[in-house]
């Protein structure tokens, strides 16, 4: 059975492609799964999938240029979704770092709420508050928030995308 080094030694941009394309999508899949489990996401988590909208589809447009196209551009379009992911994964350690408590996040959706002087005053900021905080973890898995494990997979297909953008213009 081959090892995992040995994998990655061998591995095409076309299967480069196509992991990442699985793994995006299955990683997008899972946060909708946990939305409707009840886990509502914060606005840093709903801001997070927009690396996933955008590297499902070229990742799968990348597979397609793999097969039949020049692997320059098959090459190009792996380090695009290196760049894409390594956004993300930025993106997943910053809202992690929120949620530890290591800085602070947009006020928007994150600290204490502020004291309402009267009935109507507190009316109104029912109407203006965000009811889902970017700073409370929803859920942890392994120790790991979602932003956290976003960080994870969104390394993981960044290095994959390089890699497989390396073999392309080799």
């Amino acid at each position: 059975m081959p090892t995992l080094p040995r994998l990655l030694q061998t591995i095409t941009p076309l299967q480069a492609a196509l992991v990442v394309f699985i793994l995006a999508f299955a990683t997008i899949a899972s946060a909708w799964v946990f939305e409707w489990a009840g886990y509502a996401p914060c606005e840093l988590c709903l801001m997070q999938r927009w690396a996933y909208y955008a590297g499902v589809p070229l990742a799968a447009l990348v597979a397609v240029i793999a097969m039949r196209g020049p692997r320059a551009l098959a090459g190009a379009g792996l380090a695009l979704l290196g760049l894409l992911f390594i956004g993300s994964m930025i993106f997943g350690v910053y809202h992690a770092g929120v949620e530890w408590g290591f800085w602070p996040g947009p006020t928007g959706c994150t600290g204490a709420l502020a004291k309402a002087d009267s009935m109507q005053d507190f009316l109104k900021q029912l109407e203006t508050t965000k009811v889902v905080r970017c700073d409370a973890v929803a859920i942890r898995i392994l120790g790991l928030s979602l932003a956290g494990w976003n960080a994870v997979m969104s390394a993981a297909m960044a290095a994959l995308a390089f890699l497989g953008a390396r073999k392309a213009l080799a």
